[in-house]
């Protein structure tokens, strides 16, 4: 064989790096369309008022099928049943900017679902963030800005995100709105909004009021800041069981008012043990839980 020249050695050479960098990247590219969006904050920022729904939320949650070796862990005999599709038109389809927003106390739907929400922020338990990637339970933050920055922050809250869970505005220190002027419930609501997409890219589509109190203040300063729904509640977590404000258990569309709550607070009990609780209830009554921006 007769040997190469220096010249065309080189072209052959640098035709096989262009054909390596063109495989290296045909097989990123396949990687990442089977892996899906990521759901991290490390993603980018979201844009403000997405038809995804609430932009602080990633726009895919977790979809790998839940472990019943980690519910036994948590104490659950075993995995809620996933929930049915969401809707194709969401309740806030349609909203335009400016207008007051829907006020929500149950998600109108005749599936067999409830929708976890927790407020405030207090109890940053690290047990949580484990036993919320275990599970794969979706469920909503209504978070209140100077209880959240407090210890470990937003930070905690930012892990919780990233397995598709929502963060929303529930005020900046949380007063009983309805003991406020109108430009005072300004502050509170638009003050946590910028706070939140400052921290997350994006500002709130929903608002929870403290307390469940609200006025028509209350909702012209809601619109006036881009929120699209206030969001109330049907059922209440209390330590060891629920309580509903109509009947004697869950109704399908239900949102379950939980808050972020330590074993001060608790009794002794802790979150885990309180969350354990509270899908062990849902559970027995037919139920499983569905993505809140899912509908909203």
């Amino acid at each position: 064989m007769s040997p190469v020249s220096p010249s065309v050695s080189g072209r052959i050479r640098a035709a096989a790096a262009i054909r390596a960098a063109a495989l290296a990247s045909a097989a990123l590219l396949l990687s990442g369309v089977l892996a899906g969006c990521s759901g991290s904050s490390s993603g980018g920022p979201a844009k403000p008022h997405q038809a995804t729904g609430t932009p602080t939320a990633p726009a895919t949650a977790t979809a790998s099928p839940a472990d019943p070796g980690a519910y036994r862990r948590w104490g659950l005999d075993k995995p809620l049943a996933a929930p049915p599709a969401p809707p194709a038109k969401k309740l806030t389809d349609g909203f335009k900017p400016g207008a007051k927003p829907q006020l929500i106390r149950r998600i109108p739907t005749q599936d067999k679902v409830v929708f976890v929400t927790f407020d405030d922020g207090a109890e940053k338990d690290p047990a949580f963030l484990r036993m919320a990637a275990d599970l794969k339970v979706p469920f909503t933050m209504f978070l209140t800005d100077d209880i959240a920055r407090a210890g470990a922050g937003y930070g905690y809250f930012d892990k919780l995100r990233a397995l598709g869970n929502g963060i929303d505005n529930h005020t900046l220190s949380h007063p009983n709105l309805r003991t406020l002027s109108a430009e005072a419930q300004k502050r509170e609501i638009c003050g946590q909004q910028d706070s939140l997409e400052k921290r997350f890219g994006g500002r709130p589509a929903l608002f929870r009021p403290p307390y469940g109190n609200y006025n028509d203040a209350t909702l012209t300063a809601a619109a006036g800041c881009g929120v699209r729904a206030v969001v109330l509640w049907t059922a209440t977590m209390q330590i060891n069981d629920m309580r509903y404000a109509e009947g004697g258990g869950l109704r399908p569309g239900d949102i379950v008012l939980a808050h972020f709550r330590g074993p001060q607070e608790l009794k002794g009990t802790t979150m885990t043990q309180m969350v354990a609780n509270m899908l062990r209830s849902i559970q027995a009554q037919g139920f499983t839980v569905a993505r809140l921006e899912d509908y909203l």
